[in-house]
């Protein structure tokens, strides 16, 4: 349990409870909903309401490479629609899965940040940029490598 919340039960505290489990395992489990129903004295389902109507929590666990492509204007502008397709095409994915092997996870977000380069998408926030489908793919396989020759 989080130390900052040891003493704040009441149920005003359930969403920075929730925050702060997907802050330190990357996602909310199966586990985290049970704990927290029982820390908080409610049901699982109730928990499970609160997880999926905000989208800021995540069910699936992340990735080893969590693929973000950037869809803000400049990029959606430049084709991150296209990039987005060809992501999901190279692993094998739609936004917001994580693949079998638990290398990849992708997901499409609203802004990077970065609207000069535009398109762009970051891999664990190193972020890529001007991309067209060749230099996707290459950045796709270069970190599918690592994995082989780890």
């Amino acid at each position: 349990m989080p130390s900052e919340l040891q003493s704040q039960r009441d149920q005003s505290n359930v969403i920075r409870y929730l925050q702060e489990r997907q802050r330190d395992e990357g996602y909310i489990s199966d586990d985290a909903i049970r704990d927290v129903a029982q820390e908080f004295s409610m049901a699982p389902i109730e928990v499970e309401g609160i997880v999926t109507f905000y989208t800021q929590f995540k069910r699936t666990q992340p990735g080893k490479y969590q693929v973000a492509v950037c869809d803000g204007t400049a990029c959606h502008i430049k084709g991150s629609t296209q990039i987005l397709n060809w992501a999901r095409e190279s692993i094998g994915i739609e936004p917001g899965e994580t693949d079998d092997a638990g290398l990849f996870s992708l997901e499409a977000v609203a802004c990077l940040g970065c609207c000069s380069l535009a398109p762009v998408l970051s891999i664990n926030g190193k972020v890529f940029g001007n991309l067209d489908r060749g230099k996707l793919l290459r950045i796709l396989r270069d970190y599918a490598r690592r994995e082989e020759d780890a």
